[in-house]
């Protein structure tokens, strides 16, 4: 066969790296690009671990399956063994590989849509750096393309050892009472989480499980899972709604109105719940957080968990407990922790069940999630997308807007609007004189164009969403 060599692969591949993972095309991923990946992470870490056995999982996509079998087998070309757990959550995964001490493979595409795929890398002691992507992307591994593909054998260890971290905490089942619906559509996670619940005590209905992938985008909820939500409380009489994204690291939860909460908000909750010291959060969270005074330092970063957990290091210099979460909901433990007596080992990757339970044992002393949501929010949040927005047109609104804002948000519709200041940590962040606030982004992972928005009810930063992204699709440059 033809020696391949890794950096060229990719090169001609299309696959980028976006904020968390390399995301492309199904058909840009073909075995040789698989392997190049995989051969080429395996080299990334060769200065600081000897690797000589890997563990692979995947999502529900019709894809994911034969992007494992093909990392698998240019591993196994290499000497390396591979442990394949099947479809399980990404942070499941993420759990085991780093309890064994090796490198693991999570094959997904998150939230972005079925005709897509992706690979999201993590070394034996947690996820890859922004510096990790880059030693991929330029090493130059030499490798035989592939032939026939084997079948992989799946081991169910990592489930059981994802649900027993959490199930462990708790003596007494503090759920008895509540009624749970998991809205299951094709996550990750959706044969573990009847389970969690119900042990916890927990009655639960399961919902719309889907033999097509949902492409569920926490930071987008479609306006058709919002009514599904609302219509499921109504008939069930639920105190809870629980789903995830694709991979499983991105909660989404609803009240017992069947209102989804904000990742952000989830996250606070979470976070005061665990009582950390500090937290790192990407620029665009909900400013109630700072606002609650409850933490001894926030440090805000790009947006993307690599970035959140870079933080980690400096603030666990200073504090005992950190912790962090995303405006998407994905959670993320960079500090053992103690709850109940008990021990949580940090987890410094997003993870969709922690916070969901910390919320659920809040709200176990008596009061509801709506109620816990109402105390703790002083601003109010709300982002959107365009979808097929070609990331080029993006970057360049947001290079000629920058040093002038003012005529940027003229061009939005507001009218006798000024801009008090701007943040370009990750995107165009603009302080109005209004005091809203209104944050473009390209997406890193598909070609849309974000928009947040954060403003004094949650109607005027939906309306301000609306209107951002109505306008800027006749910005002419």
């Amino acid at each position: 066969m033809a020696v391949l060599h890794s950096n060229r692969v990719l090169a001609d591949s299309g696959v980028a790296f976006g904020t968390s993972g390399a995301r492309g095309l199904v058909e840009q991923f073909t075995p040789d690009v698989c392997a190049a990946f995989s051969l080429a992470f395996i080299h990334a870490l060769k200065d600081e671990f000897d690797v000589t056995s890997l563990a692979i999982a995947i999502d529900n996509r019709p894809s994911s399956y034969a992007m494992a079998q093909a990392c698998s087998a240019a591993l196994k070309q290499q000497g390396i063994e591979t442990m394949y757990f099947g479809v399980i959550p990404t942070p499941a995964l993420a759990f085991a590989a780093m309890e064994r001490n090796i490198p693991c493979i999570m094959v997904t595409g998150s939230h972005i849509p079925f005709d897509r795929n992706g690979l999201k890398f993590y070394r034996p002691d947690g996820e890859i750096t922004k510096a990790d992507e880059q030693l991929i992307l330029n090493a130059g591994v030499s490798f035989e393309g592939l032939g026939a593909l084997d079948k992989l054998s799946v081991k169910h260890e990592a489930a059981e050892e994802y649900t027993q971290r959490y199930l462990s905490l708790f003596d007494e089942p503090f759920l008895t009472g509540k009624h749970i619906g998991i809205y299951e559509h094709s996550s990750a996670g959706r044969d573990l989480y009847q389970g969690v619940f119900e042990q916890l005590g927990a009655k639960v209905t399961p919902l719309e499980r889907s033999d097509h992938f949902v492409p569920i985008d926490t930071e987008a909820v479609s306006q058709e899972d919002q009514l599904k939500a609302i219509n499921w409380s109504q008939e069930f009489g639920f105190d809870a709604i629980f789903s995830t994204d694709g991979d499983g690291d991105r909660p989404l939860v609803a009240d017992e109105k069947g209102t989804w909460l904000r990742g952000d908000i989830l996250g606070l909750l979470c976070a005061q719940q665990l009582a950390a010291d500090a937290l790192s959060i990407p620029v665009n969270s909900n400013s109630s957080v700072e606002l609650s005074k409850v933490f001894k330092a926030v440090e805000r970063t790009r947006i993307g968990s690599p970035f959140v957990i870079a933080e980690f290091e400096q603030l666990s210099k200073k504090f005992d407990s950190v912790a962090g979460f995303e405006a998407n909901g994905g959670f993320l433990l960079g500090s053992d922790t103690v709850i109940n007596g008990k021990v949580l080992k940090a987890l410094p990757t997003r993870d969709a069940l922690l916070p969901a339970i910390m919320l659920l044992a809040a709200a176990s002393s008596g009061k509801r999630v709506s109620e816990l949501v109402a105390e703790c929010t002083q601003r109010f949040s709300a982002s959107d997308r365009i979808q097929n927005f070609a990331t080029e047109k993006s970057k360049q609104i947001i290079a000629k807007y920058t040093d002038d804002a003012g005529s940027l948000i003229g061009l939005l519709g507001f009218e006798g609007v000024a801009v008090e200041s701007v943040d370009v940590t990750d995107g165009l962040r603009m302080m109005l004189s209004t005091g809203d606030v209104v944050h473009l982004r390209p997406s890193g992972n598909a070609p849309e164009l974000r928009c947040y928005a954060e403003s004094t009810s949650d109607e005027q930063a939906k309306q301000l969403v609306v209107q951002v992204l109505s306008k800027v699709q006749s910005i002419n440059l």
